[in-house]
């Protein structure tokens, strides 16, 4: 095969994992908006105590933090498509122990479903940088892009799917968590069309690579690490509120879904154009600008409780998270090399799910545990975005400013 063949068939196998991987992003992702749209609402109706109304949510996330390191261990063995079967597995296995939970009132069984998803979350959270391992560098942050638009559909299909199944029983929610488990079940046959190599077994002439410590304590790398948690933490903390605060301020339920839909229509209809912006201002200039943009949610947020504001401040979210989380992701993407991909990877969605997992616990007691009515609540919720937004920016100019380290940059 000559070079330029060569270069055509790595296209081509790219640009085919990159399609099933946005088919998966869209289908098995819309099973987030769903949860999310009902998670807190279900878990108010079930816990003895309204503090502890987004506690399925902080679960959820848990799990996926918990999960990270494992499946991307498992991927760096066995390969992605293995990884994946067992994130749309652990979808599936939330989806009934979740539906059990509601089917005998059982606040304690809904939270292990809860956590079970979080299964499927963390896989998901993979999606990204499969989409790199088998694109060229410069194909590199389209492809992350492309895979983070495929959002665009479950956004909208997950809403939707909520407003159609969660009174479709006398038990509300139950029927939304009975699509959760067909959603799993007939998306996993994607991975099947997945077309990325297994890593090449270790052996004792293979390259080492750098350890944990020393990947974590790369400037660049410590950068986008950090900027991803807060870009992810800050989203979550303010979207898991938001069901809650829409409906305590008098609108209806239906309302609150069509306002999420707006938001993750936001976090991924960018995706299209990010990868481009990227790579003409940089990823730095991307990532400052997504941090701006979550800034300026918060400060929507606090000027009222509008139906506007609602909407307003959420779309900014979803676009903030969006430029913050795929650029970092972009930056960590450039920064290590192949073989300690498992070991990074793993690493990072450690990290940012630890950061994601203290948000939405934040979430639920700032919501319903900080004042006396709903908008104190939402208030307290988007002002706790600025110390983290001071860290992110404040690492993002650090390193901008610091002396050019070539052998960091790579």
């Amino acid at each position: 095969m000559t070079d330029q063949a060569a270069q055509f068939s790595d296209s081509s196998r790219a640009r085919r994992n990159v399609a099933v991987l946005v088919a998966a992003q869209a289908f098995l992702g819309s099973q987030m908006p769903m949860i999310f749209t009902i998670g807190g609402l279900a878990g108010q109706s079930l816990a003895s105590n309204a503090c502890l109304a987004t506690l399925p949510i902080s679960l959820i996330v848990l799990g996926s933090m918990l999960s990270a390191t494992p499946i991307s261990a498992i991927m760096q063995r066995w390969g992605r498509r293995t990884g994946f079967l067992l994130g749309a597995t652990g979808g599936a296995a939330g989806g009934v122990v979740g539906a059990l939970g509601l089917y005998h009132g059982s606040f304690t069984l809904f939270l292990l479903g809860s956590f079970l998803t979080g299964i499927y979350m963390s896989a998901q959270g993979f999606y990204r940088f499969a989409a790199a391992d088998t694109a060229s560098d410069t194909f590199r942050p389209k492809a992350i892009s492309y895979v983070m638009a495929g959002g665009l559909l479950s956004a909208v299909l997950g809403p939707q799917i909520v407003k159609a199944t969660s009174q479709a029983f006398v038990i509300p929610f139950l029927g939304t968590y009975m699509a959760v488990i067909a959603v799993n079940v007939i998306g996993a046959a994607l991975f099947f069309l997945l077309d990325i190599p297994k890593p090449p077994p270790v052996t004792a002439d293979s390259p080492r690579g750098r350890t944990r410590w020393e990947l974590i304590t790369t400037p660049r790398i410590a950068v986008a690490v950090i900027c991803a948690m807060v870009s992810y933490a800050l989203m979550n903390l303010v979207m898991t509120s938001t069901p809650l605060a829409v409906v305590g301020c008098g609108f209806s339920e239906g309302v609150a879904a069509d306002i999420v839909t707006a938001h993750v229509l936001a976090m991924f209809a960018p995706s299209f154009f990010t990868g481009h912006l990227i790579a003409r201002f940089g990823v730095e200039r991307i990532v400052a600008a997504g941090l701006l943009i979550l800034a300026c949610a918060g400060a929507v947020a606090m000027a009222g409780v509008e139906l506007s504001n609602f909407f307003v401040a959420l779309v900014l979210l979803g676009l903030g998270w969006n430029f913050g989380f795929i650029g970092a992701t972009t930056m960590l993407a450039g920064a290590h090399e192949p073989h300690e991909r498992g070991r990074m990877q793993g690493l990072n969605d450690l990290i940012v799910f630890g950061g994601v997992t203290v948000a939405s616990l934040a979430s639920g007691g700032l919501m319903n545990c900080s004042g006396g009515s709903p908008t104190e609540g939402w208030t307290a919720v988007n002002m706790a975005m600025a110390p983290a937004l001071m860290l992110a920016g404040g690492a993002l100019i650090w390193l901008v400013l610091r002396p050019e380290d070539p052998a960091a940059q790579r």
